[in-house]
């Protein structure tokens, strides 16, 4: 039996489906290998949430909890935490100092991929095809006719570093930038503006385990809203997320190759979802999430599923792979 921590909670607005993804793993782990625990991390403070409901304080000298009289030392971490800490890198990088392996990627990929513009400039460094963008730092004075004029209408603007779509507006009028700036600063202190590309939306998961990697099949994330803001993501009936996407072959082999490519070059950890715009002008790259949603409607489980995986099957194999 290995004691697994399943660290969940973070310090953004997705505090609440990190949570929801925690009890979704422990639901799914399988009880004969795996004795789990739910811990909880924020600026508040760490907490273990014990099967009866028990807050109990994590002990960060050596990341354990006390269940009782039993002194719990965890084995393995199943990072489920969404946006910071768990996805731009301080987690990674305390569960490396403590010598405790975990299903995500570590500390330096974290920190990159959590970055929007460090990761394009990565990834176009490698040869995907990415947007042009005008990064703007907080405090900053910054020419609203040189963005628009370099990037055309609409645009997004987006805060470099959050996840879930917080803070992201597509501008379609010069009136509307310096308030969807404003908006963007609000989640952060820097703000990334970024071409408009007209086409269809593709998500790729991908993971490794022992040492051969898995490209899943992809799921064409279709909004009803503007684009996959927020609401679209958590909101039932707000986007219809087609598993296995209808794409011609050509398309297809194109994302998968360049998602285990970027895999390998960001050397990336666990199972990470990649997104892509596929227009007249060629599959453009997005974003990696690198610790992407993990309840039976998010997209991995539902690729995965497609796979021929459950999800106590796809958890395990993480837990396997970080353990190795």
């Amino acid at each position: 039996m290995k004691n697994v921590a399943i660290i969940c909670g973070g310090d953004s607005g997705e505090f609440e489906i990190s949570v929801k993804s925690a009890h979704v793993v422990k639901k799914n782990l399988d009880p004969e290998k795996y004795l789990s625990y739910i811990i909880v991390v924020s600026k508040k403070g760490w907490y273990g949430l014990l099967d009866n409901g028990q807050k109990v304080d994590v002990d960060k000298n050596d990341f354990s909890i006390r269940d009782g009289k039993k002194h719990v030392v965890f084995d393995v971490a199943f990072n489920a935490v969404h946006g910071e800490p768990g996805e731009n890198g301080p987690l990674s990088g305390y569960l490396e100092l403590m010598g405790i392996p975990c299903t995500s990627s570590g500390l330096t990929t974290c920190a990159l991929t959590f970055h929007k513009e460090f990761c394009k400039r990565l990834a176009s460094a490698y040869g995907a095809l990415v947007a042009p963008s005008v990064v703007i730092n907080k405090g900053e004075a910054y020419d609203v006719k040189r963005i628009i004029k370099m990037l055309g209408l609409p645009l997004f603007v987006k805060p470099t570093c959050n996840g879930s779509s917080v803070g992201v507006t597509k501008v379609k009028k010069e009136a509307d930038f310096v308030p969807a700036v404003e908006t963007a600063f609000a989640a952060g202190t820097q703000v990334m503006c970024e071409k408009f590309v007209s086409g269809r939306e593709f998500g790729c998961g991908a993971m490794k385990y022992d040492g051969k990697m898995m490209v899943f099949p992809l799921t064409e994330i279709c909004s009803k809203n503007e684009f996959f803001d927020y609401e679209a993501k958590y909101t039932a009936g707000k986007c219809d997320e087609i598993t296995p996407a209808k794409v011609d072959p050509d398309t297809e082999i194109e994302i998968k190759a360049t998602t285990a490519m970027l895999y390998d070059k960001l050397e990336c950890k666990g199972f990470v979802r990649m997104d892509y715009i596929v227009s007249d002008e060629g599959v453009f790259f997005i974003e990696a999430n690198i610790v992407p949603g993990m309840s039976e409607a998010s997209i991995i489980p539902k690729q995965a599923a497609c796979f021929g995986f459950s999800l106590k099957q796809l958890f395990g194999m993480a837990l396997e792979d970080a353990l190795r």
